[in-house]
C-alpha cells in the first residue's frame, strides 16, 4: 500500500515579504485587491472593542445623522489598511515601531471596499543597533470611489543582512 504523504524531502522554503535590503525610499507599493468592510465586520468590531458611538451601532441614529447607514469604527479602517499592507512591506520584519501622523478621511460605511497604496519614506540603519535597521512608509487607504479614508506614516524594525544570512 503506497502512502498518500507528501514527499517533502525536496521541499524548499518559499520566504515572502521583504528584507530590510528590498526597501528604497520613493518606491510605491500598491497592495493587492483590497478588503470590502461588512456590516458583520463594523458591529463585531465595535462591539469587542466597546466602541459604543450609536453611528458605529445604530443605523437609525447614523441617518439621521446624514450617513447611509451605519458608520465604521476609524479604528477599524485603520487596522484593515495597514493589514493590505503586511505582506508587501512589514511581513519579514522584527518589530512594529508605531504609527505617525494618523488621519482620518471619508468615513467608511459597510459595503465600501478599501484599498491601500504605501510609499517607502525612509530606509535606515538603528541608531541603537547597527545590526538593525529601521523601514518608514506613507500609507494611504482609499474608497471604492478613490476617496482617501485614512492616511499614515508607519516604521518597521528589520535585521539587516537577512536575505545574505539564508
Amino acid at each position: 500500500m503506497e502512502s498518500s504523504a507528501p514527499d517533502l524531502t525536496s521541499a524548499r522554503v518559499w520566504r515572502r515579504g521583504r528584507a530590510y535590503e528590498g526597501f528604497a525610499v520613493g518606491d510605491v507599493h500598491e497592495h493587492h485587491w483590497g478588503r470590502t468592510v461588512t456590516e458583520a465586520d463594523a458591529l463585531l468590531f465595535a462591539t469587542a472593542t466597546l466602541a459604543h458611538n450609536p453611528l458605529y451601532l445604530n443605523a437609525d441614529h447614523a441617518r439621521r445623522c446624514g450617513h447611509p447607514g451605519l458608520v465604521v469604527d476609524p479604528y477599524l479602517v485603520l487596522a484593515v489598511v495597514i493589514g493590505l499592507s503586511v505582506e508587501d512591506l512589514s511581513e519579514r520584519s522584527e518589530a512594529f515601531l508605531g504609527i505617525e501622523a494618523a488621519e482620518f478621511g471619508e468615513p467608511v460605511h459597510p459595503g465600501d471596499t478599501i484599498t491601500a497604496r504605501s510609499t517607502v519614506r525612509e530606509v535606515r540603519p538603528s541608531r541603537s543597533n547597527p545590526a538593525n535597521g529601521i523601514v518608514t512608509w506613507a500609507t494611504e487607504g482609499r474608497n471604492q470611489r478613490g476617496e482617501r479614508v485614512v492616511s499614515l506614516t508607519r516604521s518597521n524594525l528589520f535585521r539587516i543582512g537577512l536575505d545574505a544570512a539564508e
